[in-house]
């Protein structure tokens, strides 16, 4: 299992416990019933799964698509540096113990 360390709008932190099945960090994070909305359900068309990404681990997810970028830089809360859609985010072994943060609700 490899984990992930989310912590939740409220500033609550959450380790979940997850195997490399396929799924994005959205996924995981919606189903571990945290806030994610994931309205569009991962196919990059809204911003309701922005995570920022800790600054550790930036270099190690993928870059950011065009697509990507535009929705997420149209949100309340950007930050050029960690704001990430979630859905955009293979969790990967590469990325075994990543923290994100969920962001604000817009």
């Amino acid at each position: 299992m490899a984990k992930i360390i989310v912590t939740s709008r409220e500033g609550e932190v959450r380790e979940l416990e997850q195997p490399i099945d396929g799924r994005s960090l959205m996924e995981i994070i919606r189903d571990n019933d945290l806030e994610i909305e994931a309205i569009c359900g991962g196919c990059c068309s809204c911003a309701t799964c922005h995570v920022f990404v800790d600054k550790e681990w930036r270099g190690k997810v993928p870059a950011r698509s065009e697509d990507e970028y535009e929705l997420v830089s149209s949100t309340e809360y950007f930050d050029e540096e960690s704001s990430r859609l979630g859905c955009q985010i293979p969790f990967t072994q590469e990325l075994d113990g990543i923290k994100v943060t969920v962001a604000p609700e817009e």
